[in-house]
Formats: structure tokens, C-alpha cells, sequence
């Protein structure tokens, strides 16, 4: 058959297909979707509007949104074409991607305006189908525009070939090869343009089963009433609606993820000592290694975790501010272990020799022989330094075994000599100071020395007598005494986890990267990343002269602070004295995936903070049991995930493994810091977390899988009740409304009183009525009559007694103190049996009073006020309501043992008591109050027994607590705390009632705060024209354009007479902004210019004088662009200051 039959036969079977996509009824239907996650544009409204009109002009029905729960398939299917009209940042969840990629591939259109392409750089499928991503842009100004011809595009004919437009030109990260260009933008006639000759600005194509096209204009309003940019859009909007044919869903490929809620995080063990890599049988049972030389085994059918063994470890040094990272750091048992019983640990040996060694011992029936140690390989390391140890096992689908080792270099700074710093340091760059002595401080000697075995990844075949072959495909053949042969991967930092895809054979690895938290690009190199790495075949990844998607380091001169050269990626050359190996090195590799401290500019999912990547494996849903794998969504995906960040991603990638998507894994579960998983033979995934603590064993170091459920999923209990004391007869009305069950399900509502269950309804409100005094607990448990249930957490109802109502009012100003003003503040307690503070029935001594300071708004919420506020009774009795202390103890009355009243009276006065006590009810004894023992209770904490222990004193009218300020009373908050930009002041004040006959006493509190006087401007609740950015940790909400404004609800200006407006102007302004506060109905407040030529990139400030004062319900802030050329201002926020 010739190729001219063949390209027939295609051509007919797509124009079959096409025809059996049904013609839709009616005019066509577009959704112009515009939500923003980034900057906003001013012209969105201008831009959806105009298209409106064009629709009912032309005959299309236009719905306009920007909420993206509208991303589904029901929703979708019913649109021609979906436009992306200025939409930023991070728009979609995982499911509402998956769903817009199904409706391309279903046949569906795609239109994107101008910053489509400044939206969702995780998202690389959304990368190729928009066509570009951007990467910058110089300011608005006019540029000549060159059309290209088409027949496709016949409505274009009337446009001119070259004419001048005004708008924001984006330049790209990529000029885009796989798309038709319709239009190009000639870089010769502006300033800012870095694509080069071929610049495109319009393009369309055909992209995965659908149709896309882009418009690069559209930053202006005033764009979207020109004759070329309307007959621009409606060419875009014609080709994405194309035949307007029904959608077919057969056609679609990806698949949806699972709901969050049917993967639980489930705990099997706890109590590990810094765990560090795992390995799971063939039977499902687990062998754990832990840095300090212990091994721990899980019994999968015992469902218990012990220690079977101990290697003797170099864990710990002697040397100051040093700390070790080796010891045991990996474990991987043999694949074929069923039949030969090996299992392989990575170790650092305490005696003999400095080095980590990779051996091989016989684990059977439970039992680790350290007999049958049979050492495969040795690597040469240096000893009383810190760090970096990789120590990841790994085995490929053909049995070769890899191994990560790490580059065992000091990353800190060389230290002082005779009190002296060094006057040039590496500060978190790469380290590359080969002078003598400092060898530890010189990357270049391991990780890009390729005669050395550190920070490589090690791949080799070993065999029956525990000798090894090196498999063909290495990055150095055997023979070459300047390279070692077992390298497959080198230029390694740390790369502490890895794994294989039995698949494909790609090593993926996380690489903890160097701490530079900027860039100093002209002389020293880039800020320090991590990554996650895809090795496809052996190679050279870099470090320590390249980074991330191989940004460069320099050559650095110690001795004099010369940066000499940076390092060409296409050719590296290890120069160092240091050096072993080769001079020239193989070209380095980019980065897979890359993220600094700060937020990612290429993969903003990952977020920001300390870093630490780890690779998982790639799942493959085949290979495991039905009843227990993940499901089929997952099959070719890999699992990253963050020791330090606590997240788990999961990677998308094509046939090629070139990455698709970055998509977060059970986002709401809490992780504390995983450092290894694999999958298990059940398709489960098993992972260990270190623990919150460094180099410690940690309470929350755990062994943990993840479960699926694909079936029923367990309703979700929810309660509230309206009023939880009160006297008695107390009528309490329980709500359940806003349970819920995953799958729709009818629930019903069991009522419990006191764990007895009272009754049962098909409606989730009931009512009841407590007749009797005492502490009640109340809860419900709902099911869904399939077998699930779930139960409330109950609520703890006091009747006979109604809880104190205790409030705080401030005198002046109610949101900011002001550091020198006295803060004037009175404390009302009002209780319905006890009377109120205002009449003095109620002691102002019995009132606790308590002032602190909190550094930021985020500790509000854990602010210390819980210890000093709780009931003692109502958390004593909590604790103990889990122990057997009311078999022996009463509140006033003598029985098996004393009265807690006499325990309390006994310790009176003694400043001791409440650890004494807390130690008694830990530890048990005798003796004291005559021949009856009391237990011991060793497994609770010791904070619970303080609990206990300080309730029992306060039985007695002693004061336990701290000292408390006066019921009225005023402070200056500068002599009283160390004031920060963001700090509040937090007022406590509670009171305990003397309770009532046969009712617990009951205590009353309230929090307030005071902020400290700054109102940031990323904190407004709307920005119109404005984008919240951040730089070296500072937040701003930046001005793009030539107008902008700020809204903020309820504002206390009360005391206040001038503003103080911090900001940064980013470019020449010869005439400044204006800019106005306005209070609703008050009009203009304060009103005035700032960043008239002042110097750019330097923070700034202006005070303005305030109008008005008292509270604002409504502050608007308007800026306005005094020139015509546009320049971006950076406001920070503004600062009240007080009369």
C-alpha cells in the first residue's frame, strides 16, 4: 500500500468520527471563565462584557464565571467552547483539571486571552493546550504586529498586514513549535522583548481530541473596542466552537481522582527512634532500620512492632556544633527474597575503617542473622563532619541494585579561626574551596569527582557470592582508572530517597539541596533549590556546579572573593585540586521538577518554607490485588513527597515521562515528616514518619499505611448544641444538620446521654430535658443503614448551674494599640447565681486578669490563655474519667482512700505539691493514708497528672495559678512587651462561679486582642487591579496598571490622626499616584500623593493627615497613576498613628 492510500484512509476515518459527533441543537453556548489566583486585570469585566455583546451580535449564548466548581463533566459538556479570559495562578483543583481535559479530549474548544498563559504552571497538559507559559513583560507600550496570511481564517483578510497595537507583550518561557502562528509581534519596534525574531502573539491548533486558540492582547480595557482585537476574538471564539457537534465522552482519556475521603492514613506502630528507610516482605511484614542501629520488625498478622536487632553504629561524634547523619541509613530486601532470605542494609560501620557500608544478611522466621553479614561494597567517607549521607536501596525490574550515597561535605560556613571569620565564605552556595586543609568544604572532591563513590547513585549486579558485575548502560565502562564504573548517576547533593519504575527502568530520587536563600547571579550563582530528579539513563546531574533546570555556579576565589568563571553546563570541568577523576565531565542534566524556600515561579503547588524532597515509588495498579490497590487513576504515576512541608504530591506524566501535572495526595491529612515509603505486595502504601524532634526518637514517629476505600465511605458526624448549662429542669436542643455521608445516603440519628443510647431518629435535631443537676456528656452517632457509622465528639452539658458570661471593653480605640498610649480596659463578669462584678456580689479578686503578647496574628489561635481559662474540674475530671481514681477517691467524702478535699488540705501550702502529686499518681505507693495501696498509672502523661494534681489542690481555696491583673486597670504596651510589626496584644480574663447545690462549678472567659497599628495591604478583602506578591519576606499588593483599589470592612480609627502609607515604587515616576481613603457616606478621608520621583526598588513612606475618625464600616482605598506611562507601585500597607 503506497503512503498517498494510507494518508486517504486517514483522512476518511477522522472525517467519520467527526461526522459521528451529532450537531448541537441551537446557537452555540461559551463559558468565559476569568477566576484569578494572581494578578487581576482591570479588563476583565471590560473583556467579558464586549464578548457578551458579541454574542448577541453573532449568535452565540455567552455565561460568564468564576467559580471553578463548574469544572465538572455535567457541567462542561453542555458548552461549544470555554474561554480563559485573563485568568492567573492556580485556578483548578486535581478533579477540575482532570474534567477539562476530558472535555478536549471529548472534542471540546479552548479560547485564552492574554495571562491564560500566566496560569497553571503545575499543570503542563494546560501548558501545551494554552502553548506557551510567560515568563515576562515590559511595560505597555506600542509595538508593530505582522499577520500571516491563512485560509482557515478568511475573516482575518480585512485586518492589515503589519499595523501598531498598545498592550502588555508578554515574552515566553518557550516560543511554542507544535502551534500555527497567525500573528507575530516585531521585537525591533519596542523595548523588552526577548523571544527573538519569531515572537508569536496569536496562534491556534489542534491539541489532544480538541481545539485551542490564543490572543497575547488584552491587558487594556480600552483594547477590547478596537476593530482588529474584536475580529481577533471572534476568529478565536469561531475556531474553538468549530462545527459546534455534540462532545464525546468515549473519546476521553484521563480519568477522575478518587474523592480525598476514601484514603485514610492508618497507624500501626509508633515509637520509632529517627526511622530511615523501610522494606516490606513478601508476606507483608516490614523491617524498619533506624539511624542509631536499631531494626525494627512489623508483624503483619500479630499487627505488633519490636526490636529484633542492633547494628553497631558511628551515629554520634564528639566534636562541637557537629551533627552526624550517619548510622543506619538504608534497607531493601532482595527480590528474590522468598527463596533466598537476603536482605541489604546501608550502614556506617563504629569500628575499622571510615566508611558506609553496603552488606548483605540472612533474615528468616522472624530472626536477623549478623553472622551471615556477607559486605558487597564499601564507600570512603569522612568522619566528624557534617552531612549529607543519601543511604537509599533500590532494586530495577532485572535485579540490579541501586544505591544513593550522599557528598559528604560541610554545607555551613568555614568557621572562625583565632576569633577571626573567614572574610570569604560559601553562604549556602555551592561549596568549592579546594584549599588544603579544608577538603570538606570542596564539593568538587565527591559528588563531581567521578573516581569517588560519594554523592553519586551507585547501580550494580550482584551475585550469589555476594561479589558484583557492573550492568551495561553505566556512565562509565569498566577500565578507566579515572572513573569509577559503578556510577550510573553523579553530581549528587544529597539524594536521600530513591526508587525505580519497574516499568520503564527511570530512577527518580528527591535531592536535598544548598541553603542561599537569593540569587547572586554575578558572583556566586543561583539561590538554593531541591529537586526531584527523573534519571532516564546514566548521567551527570550536576552538582555542585549547576542547579535546578542547570542554573550555574561560579568559580569562586576563597582567598580573594574573585568570582573567575561560571561553569558551562554543556561542558563541566572539575578543576579542583581535590580531584581525583576526570577533568571533563559529562554534560549536565536538568532538574525533573525544582523549588526554592520561596514560592515557586515553575511549580508554585509545592508552596514554600524549609524543604526537603523525597521520590516515591511509581504506582502501577495491575501489579497488586484488586481488594487492597489504589485505584486505576494512579497507574504510571509517581509519589513525591516533603519531609519538612508534610505533603504528598502525585506526578502526571505522558508516555515519554515528560511531567504533565503535580497534583496534592490527601491534602488534609497530617503527615510528620515522612522519610521513606514503598508498596507493599497488598498495593497498599506503607511509609515511616521521623517525628517532629531532630536527631531524637519522637512520639509521633510512626509506621503508617494509606488505605483505600472504594466502596461505602463512613458518614461524617457533626453536633452543636445551643446551650450547655443552665439550671435544672435544662431543656438542650442537639443538632446534627450538618452531618453528612460521602455517597447520599438516608442517615439515621442515635441520641446519647452519659454512652447510653436514648434514642433514635431519622431527623437530625432532637430535644431533651435534664431534670436531675450534674455534668452530662451528650453526643450522637448517625449511620448511613449500609454498616457504616460515625460518631459526634461529645459535648460536656452542666445542669443546675449557668455558666458566668465574662466580657472585656476596651476605653478608645477597639482593633490597635499604639506603643506609647496607655491601653484602658474594664473586665465585666456577670453570673446568674452569683450576681456581677458591677454590684459587687462577685469578688474582682475571684476574677483572673491576664495581659500577653503574641508575635504574630497566626498564634492567636494558640495563644496561652487555655491553662489559666479551662474549668480545673471539668479537665481534671476528663483525665480521670479514663483512669480508676473513683473506685477509691471522692470530691468531699472519705472512701477506699482519702477525699480529695483531704489530699488538698494535707499539701496546703507546700510549693511542691503539684509535682509531688502529679508523681504519686504516675508512680502509686502506700503508707500514707494507711495499709490500702494505691495503682500506679506509669502510661499516663505527666502533663495529665499535673492536671489531676493541680485540680486536687485548688480543692483547698489555694491559688494555683499565675498572678492576675486588676478588673479595671490600664498598661503601656511598650513597657510591658518587645513590640513587632505584625504583634497583638491578647487581654485573658475568666471567672469560676461557686457553682450550685449538686452542679459543678462552671467558668467563663473571654480573649480579646489588639493589633499592632498596621494594615497591610495584601490583607484587604477585595483588590481591584492589584496582585498580592512578596519579596526577601516581605508582602505587598502591587499596582500593574494605571488605577487600583483596596476594600477593608470595619476599621477603628478611633484616636487616630495620621496615616503613615509604606510602599515601593518599581520605576521612574515624574508625577506619583494619588491616592484617597475613603469611609462610605464620609467621603474622602485623607487624600494625597506619594512616589513622585523618588527612587525605585527603595521602601518609602508618606503621612498623610486622617479627616475623620471612630469606627469605619467600609475603607476604600483608590490609587490612581498620575502619568501616562505606567508604572508599577508596591504598597505595603498603611500605618495609623495616634493623635
Amino acid at each position: 500500500m503506497n503512503r498517498y492510500s494510507v494518508v486517504c484512509i486517514v483522512i476518511a476515518a477522522i472525517a467519520f468520527a467527526g461526522c459521528g459527533q451529532q450537531k448541537r441543537d441551537g446557537e452555540p453556548r461559551i463559558l468565559v471563565f476569568s477566576k484569578t489566583a494572581g494578578f487581576r486585570h482591570s479588563s476583565i469585566e471590560t473583556g467579558a462584557k464586549a464578548i457578551m455583546k458579541m454574542g448577541e451580535e453573532k449568535g452565540f449564548t455567552v455565561d460568564t464565571t468564576e467559580n471553578s466548581a463548574v469544572f465538572n463533566d455535567d457541567s462542561l459538556k453542555k458548552y461549544s467552547a470555554i474561554i480563559f479570559l485573563n485568568t492567573t495562578g492556580d485556578i483548578l483543583d486535581a478533579s477540575q483539571e482532570a474534567s477539562f481535559e476530558r472535555y478536549i479530549q471529548a472534542g471540546g474548544g479552548f479560547f485564552g486571552v492574554h495571562s491564560a498563559t500566566d496560569t497553571e504552571y503545575d499543570w503542563k497538559w494546560y501548558g501545551k493546550l494554552v502553548g506557551a507559559y510567560f515568563l515576562s513583560h515590559p511595560q505597555i507600550q506600542d509595538a508593530r504586529l505582522v499577520r500571516h496570511a491563512t485560509p482557515d481564517f478568511p475573516e482575518l483578510d480585512s485586518l492589515p498586514q503589519e499595523w501598531k497595537h498598545s498592550d502588555e507583550w508578554y515574552n515566553f518561557r518557550e516560543v511554542p513549535s507544535h502551534v500555527n502562528v497567525l500573528v507575530n509581534i516585531d521585537e525591533a519596534s519596542y523595548e523588552g522583548g526577548s523571544n527573538g525574531e519569531n515572537h508569536p502573539m496569536v496562534w491556534y491548533h489542534e491539541y489532544d481530541g480538541g481545539r485551542a486558540f490564543f490572543m497575547g492582547m488584552g491587558h487594556r480595557e480600552e483594547s477590547y473596542a478596537l476593530p482588529a482585537i474584536q475580529k481577533l476574538l471572534y476568529s478565536g471564539i469561531q475556531y474553538a466552537i468549530g462545527d459546534n457537534r455534540e462532545l464525546d465522552y468515549s473519546r476521553a482519556r484521563t480519568l477522575l481522582p478518587p474523592d480525598e475521603d476514601r484514603f485514610s492514613k492508618v497507624v500501626l506502630g509508633r515509637g520509632l527512634d529517627e526511622p530511615t528507610e523501610l522494606t516490606i516482605l513478601p508476606d507483608n511484614n516490614i523491617l524498619i532500620a533506624e539511624r542509631k542501629g536499631g531494626l525494627k520488625y512489623y508483624d503483619a498478622q500479630s499487627k505488633t512492632l519490636k526490636e529484633i536487632a542492633r547494628l553497631e553504629v558511628y551515629h554520634h561524634t564528639d566534636v562541637p556544633n557537629v551533627n552526624v547523619e550517619m548510622g543506619f541509613m538504608g534497607i531493601q530486601a532482595d527480590p528474590d527474597y522468598e527463596n533466598n532470605h537476603w536482605v541489604y542494609a546501608y550502614y556506617s560501620p563504629l569500628e575499622g575503617p571510615s566508611v558506609d557500608r553496603l552488606s548483605r544478611f540472612k533474615f528468616q522466621d522472624g530472626k536477623w542473622d549478623m553472622e551471615s553479614e556477607q559486605v558487597i561494597l564499601d564507600v570512603a567517607t569522612t568522619r566528624d563532619i557534617c552531612c549529607h549521607t543519601g543511604g537509599s536501596i533500590a532494586f530495577d525490574a532485572q535485579g540490579n541494585l541501586y544505591l544513593s550515597t550522599g557528598d559528604n561535605s560541610t554545607p555551613f560556613d568555614e568557621p572562625a579561626v583565632d576569633g577571626k571569620k573567614p572574610p570569604y565564605n560559601s553562604h549556602g552556595f555551592a561549596p568549592l574551596d579546594d584549599r588544603p586543609g579544608l577538603e570538606q568544604y570542596d564539593g568538587r572532591r565527591a559528588p563531581g569527582n567521578s573516581n569517588d563513590l560519594r554523592g553519586k547513585v551507585l547501580r550494580i549486579k550482584v551475585q550469589e557470592d555476594g561479589s558484583y558485575t557492573i550492568p551495561e548502560g553505566n556512565l562509565f565502562e569498566p577500565g578507566n582508572e579515572k572513573a569509577r564504573p559503578e556510577i550510573y548517576v553523579m553530581g549528587n547533593r544529597n539524594p536521600y530517597r530513591i526508587s525505580v519504575d519497574q516499568k520503564t527502568g527511570f530512577l527518580y530520587w528527591g535531592e536535598v539541596g544548598p541553603d542561599a536563600r537569593g540569587d547572586s547571579l554575578a558572583t556566586r550563582g543561583p539561590r538554593g533549590y531541591d529537586e526531584v530528579n527523573q534519571a532516564r539513563a546514566a548521567g551527570n546531574f550536576g552538582w555542585p556546579y549547576f542547579i535546578a533546570d542547570n542554573q550555574a555556579y561560579w568559580q569562586y576565589d576563597y582567598s580573594t572573593g574573585e568570582s573567575q568563571f561560571q561553569f558551562n553546563p554543556e561542558h563541566p570541568v572539575n578543576n579542583s585540586r581535590n580531584n581525583t577523576g576526570l577533568k571533563e565531565l559529562p554534560p549536565a542534566q536538568p532538574a525533573f521538577i525544582w523549588y526554592p524556600y520561596d514560592e515557586s515561579k515553575h511549580f508554585p503547588i509545592v508552596g514554600s518554607g524549609g524543604r526537603t524532597a523525597m521520590a516515591g515509588p511509581v504506582y502501577y495498579p495491575e501489579s497488586y490485588p484488586e481488594a487492597t490497590r489504589l485505584p486505576e487513576y494512579y497507574k504510571g504515576k509517581l509519589f513525591i513527597y516533603e519531609w519538612i512541608r508534610n505533603w504528598i504530591m502525585v506526578v502526571t506524566m505522558d508516555e515519554q515521562g515528560d511531567l504533565m501535572r503535580i497534583e496534592p495526595f490527601m491534602e488534609g491529612t497530617k503527615f510528620f515528616s515522612i522519610n521513606d515509603m514503598e508498596i507493599g505486595p497488598d498495593g497498599r502504601i506503607y511509609f515511616v514518619e521521623y517525628g517532629t524532634g531532630w536527631f531524637t526518637q519522637n512520639e509521633n514517629s510512626s509506621l503508617s499505611v494509606i488505605e483505600y476505600n472504594g466502596g461505602n465511605r463512613p458518614p461524617v458526624a457533626e453536633l452543636s448544641i445551643e446551650n450547655t448549662s443552665g439550671q435544672t429542669p435544662l431543656t438542650v436542643s442537639l443538632d446534627a444538620g450538618e452531618s453528612s455521608d460521602p455517597d447520599g445516603d438516608a442517615l439515621q440519628y442515635t441520641w446519647i446521654i452519659n454512652e447510653k443510647e436514648v434514642t433514635t431518629t431519622s431527623e437530625p435535631e432532637w430535644t431533651t430535658e435534664l431534670k436531675e443537676p450534674g455534668q452530662y456528656s451528650l453526643s450522637v452517632k448517625i449511620s448511613d443503614g449500609k454498616g457504616e457509622t460515625a460518631a459526634s465528639q461529645p459535648y460536656t452539658v452542666v445542669a443546675g448551674n449557668n455558666r458566668p458570661e465574662v466580657s472585656i471593653r476596651f476605653e478608645g480605640n477597639s482593633q490597635y494599640y499604639f506603643k506609647n498610649k496607655p491601653v484602658r480596659y474594664s473586665v465585666s463578669v456577670t453570673d446568674a447565681e452569683d450576681g456581677s462584678l458591677g454590684e459587687k456580689s462577685i469578688d474582682a479578686g475571684q476574677v483572673l486578669v491576664q495581659k500577653d503578647y503574641l508575635t504574630s496574628p497566626d498564634k492567636a489561635a494558640t495563644t496561652l490563655g487555655h491553662q489559666q481559662f479551662a474549668n480545673p474540674a471539668l479537665e481534671a475530671q476528663a483525665v480521670m474519667s479514663n483512669l480508676d481514681c473513683a473506685a477509691c477517691h471522692k470530691t468531699d467524702e472519705v472512701s477506699v482512700g482519702p477525699s480529695f478535699m483531704q489530699v488538698s488540705q494535707k499539701y496546703k501550702g507546700q510549693d511542691n505539691a503539684v509535682d509531688y502529686l502529679a508523681g504519686k499518681i504516675i508512680s502509686g505507693g502506700s503508707g500514707v493514708w494507711g495499709e490500702v495501696s494505691m495503682p500506679a498509672h506509669p502510661t499516663l502523661a505527666s502533663k495529665d497528672a499535673k492536671t489531676i494534681a493541680t485540680w486536687i489542690k485548688s480543692l483547698s481555696g489555694e491559688k494555683t495559678g499565675p498572678a492576675s491583673l486588676p478588673a479595671q486597670g490600664s498598661f503601656v504596651p511598650s513597657n510591658e512587651f518587645k513590640l513587632t510589626d505584625q504583634g497583638m496584644v491578647a487581654l485573658f480574663a475568666s471567672y469560676t462561679d461557686k457553682s450550685a447545690s449538686g452542679s459543678l462549678a462552671l467558668t467563663g472567659n473571654s480573649t480579646v486582642y489588639l493589633r499592632s497599628p498596621f494594615l497591610p495591604a495584601p490583607d484587604a478583602a477585595t483588590l481591584e487591579g492589584l496582585t498580592k506578591g512578596e519579596h526577601e519576606g516581605k508582602s505587598f499588593a502591587l499596582v500593574g496598571g494605571n488605577t487600583g483599589s483596596l476594600a477593608y470592612e470595619k476599621v477603628d480609627l478611633t484616636g487616630v490622626a495620621k496615616v503613615r502609607i509604606h510602599y515601593a515604587v518599581l520605576g521612574e515616576n515624574k508625577e506619583g499616584w494619588t491616592i484617597r481613603l475613603e469611609a462610605g457616606n464620609a467621603g474622602t478621608i485623607a487624600e494625597g500623593v506619594i512616589g513622585r520621583g523618588e527612587t525605585p526598588m527603595k521602601p518609602q513612606s508618606t503621612v498623610l493627615t486622617i479627616k475623620e475618625s471612630g469606627m469605619i464600616e467600609n475603607l476604600r482605598v483608590s490609587i490612581q497613576n498620575n502619568q501616562g506611562e505606567v508604572v508599577q507601585l508596591a504598597l505595603s500597607g498603611f500605618e495609623w498613628m495616634p493623635e
